[in-house]
């Protein structure tokens, strides 16, 4: 887990979604269900202070995290 409160996984989640990939297959390459990656997004966006999985991913890629 980084020191951001993210874990791998959170960023693999996030890296799927930056390639465009929609939420329920994320689910399904990931072997969870779309309910919940939207729940583990839900989540993440809490952790870092935002409000969209969009700014999410966002947020991660602007530090390089994905």
């Amino acid at each position: 887990m980084s020191d951001i409160g993210l874990s791998d996984n959170d960023l693999v989640l996030l890296a799927e979604l930056a390639k465009g990939v929609t939420v329920d297959r994320v689910g399904r390459r990931l072997d969870i269900s779309g309910r919940t990656v939207r729940r583990r997004l839900r989540g993440i966006c809490d952790r870092i202070g935002v409000a969209t999985a969009i700014e999410a991913v966002a947020w991660a890629a602007r530090r390089r995290l994905i």
